[in-house]
């Protein structure tokens, strides 16, 4: 990462000049510098710690740059501001206020006890498209973890524009010859602090495990590929991530422009004629003009930072070979049906257009989504395609690279949430492995407060810190079995119920479909699926079947 920065910084603000008592369970001297926490009950917990110099001004759109050990002491008893993200329009399950944002919010936040010495560290990694989100959402607390004895960090990247536009000119000042993928960087830049100072507080910076749900999971896949975070963690968790196909820097493919044409097209669609006009431009107006106008960000294959397609770099076994925990939610699509099709008006409309679109794979996807629930059919093909084909994808190529996989399914409901039609929603098992039941978003279908459900948080948590501590997410008296060769799986449905062969079929059929966009190179692999899939080629065509 330092060889990408374009300059080094020393700043950093403090909160008093006094050196306060080492003696004070509250204060940490970490090599960064010295911090201030607060009290949450039994944890320690320290908020907006700045771990790069804010990218704002001539920072905007350049790698992260680390910040010189500031002097004195920082408070720290107070969440950052958000990163900048589109001004939110009409209220859904996820919304949530989350006060200030800034252009100035590289910063984390830590949780660990007091007596916490070399514990397994849990990096969180936020979720929301790449587009919105923050560290400091309630659901995201880290005290309840970090009371069964692991650090939890919680980290702010850039998003949306500021976080991955691409450019012709950004390329051209760039040392590297690169533009793109400046979140992506804030989150190396995120762990590489987090290697250097979690000792301080009581974390073990070889035992680091970075994990995330949604872009979150997007996010952690992509540290995976990428050679600038190796060595970084030790272990990865993807709850609803997808391994979708990529914008390449330079080039067209998968049906999708460029990463630096698209830029180019956002700013003259912007009237933006330079890169000082880019920069000068409010961070804010930036952010929504470039939404409004269908700008969406990803990471960007710039074979530096990203090196290839993320499948093919798992496929070449370039990942990170280390332990991986992954799965989704049965009922994903029920909270997010904007990536869905429309019902057809009839059994015969569907099956028409899946074979036309599938071929001779049609059989084989009626047989998974048939006609009978068309509803159904469809909300359960977007998911596979998206975020079961992902995980199972993920800890198969673990397995194969000789490192364990883990693999999940969320199938748990409750009466708020069945009532309102969103059984196992995205993002509904937050709330148990967080075991933050009572601190989900306004219009989030309410948990009630049971027994059962504390069982079931209890029970997801435990897992979770299980493999954290040492790669194998194990119970006394529930075993979870590796993925291996026979496909084990555990379910979440109110316990943990392992299995063998998840939705049987469902792989293979995602990895076919898969394959053969990849080799005919002219169409994405993401949520255009099932009635919105381009037409397939027939024939396996170098894809095994």
């Amino acid at each position: 990462m330092a060889a990408l920065a374009a300059s080094m910084a020393a700043c950093g603000s403090m909160a008093s000049a006094r050196p306060a008592p080492q003696s004070d369970p509250l204060v940490v001297a970490a090599p960064a510098g010295t911090v201030r926490g607060r009290a949450e009950g039994d944890i320690r917990a320290f908020k907006g710690i700045p771990y790069a110099a804010p990218p704002v001004g001539e920072g905007r759109w350049r790698p992260p740059v680390p910040l010189a050990p500031w002097t004195g002491v920082r408070n720290a008893a107070q969440f950052g501001p958000a990163c900048i993200q589109p001004t939110p329009g009409p209220p859904h399950i996820y919304s949530q206020d989350l006060g200030a944002t800034s252009e100035d919010c590289l910063t984390l936040n830590i949780w660990s006890q007091t007596s916490a010495q070399a514990a397994p560290v849990i990096v969180w990694i936020h979720g929301g498209s790449l587009v919105a989100g923050s560290s400091k959402e309630r659901l995201y607390d880290g005290a309840r973890l970090a009371s069964e004895g692991v650090v939890v960090v919680s980290i702010n990247y850039r998003l949306g524009v500021l976080g991955y536009l691409a450019h012709p000119d950004l390329s051209a000042e760039s040392p590297a010859a690169l533009s793109g993928n400046y979140g992506i960087m804030d989150q190396i830049q995120a762990l590489t602090w987090v290697q250097q100072n979690i000792a301080a507080f009581g974390g073990d910076p070889a035992n680091v495990t970075i994990a995330g749900e949604s872009a979150g999971g997007l996010s952690v896949i992509y540290l995976m590929t990428s050679p600038y975070a190796r060595g970084l963690f030790a272990r990865a968790i993807v709850q609803s991530g997808y391994m979708i196909s990529t914008p390449e820097l330079k080039q067209a493919r998968f049906g999708m422009p460029s990463a630096e044409e698209a830029g180019a097209t956002l700013t003259r669609r912007l009237q933006l004629p330079s890169l000082r006009a880019m920069r000068a431009t409010d961070p804010q107006v930036l952010t929504d003009q470039a939404a409004m106008a269908g700008f969406l960000p990803f990471g960007t294959v710039d074979g530096m930072i990203l090196p290839g397609q993320m499948v093919d770099v798992f496929d070449q076994g370039r990942q990170a070979p280390v332990p991986v925990l992954a799965g989704f939610n049965s009922g994903e699509i029920r909270s997010l049906r904007m990536l869905a099709p429309p019902v057809p008006g009839s059994a015969a409309d569907y099956e028409r257009v899946i074979r036309d679109r599938y071929g001779d794979m049609a059989d084989d996807y009626l047989r998974l989504y048939p006609s009978s629930d068309m509803a159904e059919s469809i909300l359960a093909a977007t998911r596979d395609a998206l975020y079961g084909w992902t995980s199972e994808r993920l800890v198969r190529s673990q397995t194969a690279l000789g490192q364990a996989g883990y693999l999940y399914l969320f199938d748990h409901g409750y009466p708020a949430a069945d009532a309102a039609g969103l059984h196992a929603f995205h993002a509904s098992e937050l709330p148990y492995m967080f075991g933050n039941p009572d601190r989900t978003p306004p219009r989030w279908p309410r948990v009630p407060d049971t027994a059962e459900e504390v069982a079931l948080s209890d029970t997801m948590l435990d897992y979770w810190i299980s493999f954290a501590r040492d790669g194998r997410p194990q119970l006394q008296d529930s075993a979870w079995p590796a993925y291996g060769t026979e496909g084990h799986f555990m379910t979440f449905d109110g316990g943990a119920r392992p299995g063998v062969g998840l939705f049987p079929g469902m792989f293979d059929l995602h990895e076919q479909s898969m394959c053969r966009r990849r080799m005919a190179g002219n169409a994405p692999w993401n949520w255009n699926v099932g009635l919105m899939s381009p037409k397939l080629a027939e024939g396996p065509g170098g894809c095994s079947r």
